[in-house]
């Protein structure tokens, strides 16, 4: 994989119409029309990334310098394995080797070279505990691009998110080492004031950013909190 910036072009050329076939709905033609003639997409086959999501990691990365060689990562929603990938990549140290990177989906996905990865809903008490299992010692960045199935009601989908990402959360702030960092996908939605407020007494920096590759039209988001300051201790 490339090592090169996230961006891209812009020029499209010249964009494709798909029409409607008899086996196609309305809805699934206007999908394959915006694969079509997303810049993304040809660049992700080009570069042999597995998704145009990796270009949300690349430019997040590129905007606040989260990833460098030898890290812990956790990736949380690795599947189908764009961000692994750019993970891996950018831990490689001179040498050829990498730090680590550990990731599990709740869908199966194709191994990643240089991750160990597994099928695991991580709402489920196990998963974390088998992640922990995993790790060489705390990581330095966890990353959570999980979302939850839709419903098409737009509150109920954003408590949904909101409960993966405060799962998220908790779970990095259990495995990240003093220093390390923080990335979550987000819809905007209202509900994130508590989290928000939790990740400002956790950490140095927190802040909002919507990738360039994020779709336009998406209520898409990422939370990017920098510096832990260290687990909390019990209360006595």
């Amino acid at each position: 994989m490339s090592k090169s910036s996230g961006n891209i072009p812009t020029g499209r050329g010249q964009s494709v119409r798909v029409k409607t076939a008899k086996r196609r709905s309305v809805s699934s033609a206007r999908w394959l029309e915006r694969q079509l003639n997303d810049p993304y997409v040809a660049e992700a086959r080009k570069r042999g990334l597995r998704s145009r999501a990796a270009f949300k990691l690349l430019q997040l990365d590129e905007k606040f310098g989260l990833l460098k060689r030898g890290q812990r990562i956790v990736d949380l929603g690795a599947a189908p394995g764009g961000w692994t990938q750019v993970a891996v990549d950018k831990s490689k140290s001179d040498q050829g080797g990498t730090g680590q990177v550990v990731g599990l989906d709740l869908l199966e996905m194709e191994p990643v070279p240089g991750a160990t990865t597994f099928q695991m809903d991580f709402t489920t008490d196990e998963a974390p505990a088998r992640l922990k299992s995993l790790l060489n010692g705390p990581a330095d960045i966890v990353m959570s691009d999980m979302a939850a199935n839709t419903t098409g009601h737009t509150q109920t989908d954003h408590l949904r998110i909101m409960g993966l990402a405060e799962m998220a959360y908790q779970f990095a702030t259990e495995v990240l080492a003093p220093g390390g960092h923080f990335i979550c996908k987000l819809f905007q939605g209202g509900a994130e004031r508590e989290l928000l407020a939790r990740m400002k007494q956790d950490f140095a920096s927190v802040r909002h950013a919507k990738p360039a590759a994020s779709r336009q039209d998406s209520s898409e988001t990422y939370l990017v909190a920098m510096g832990f300051r260290g687990a909390t201790p019990p209360q006595a």
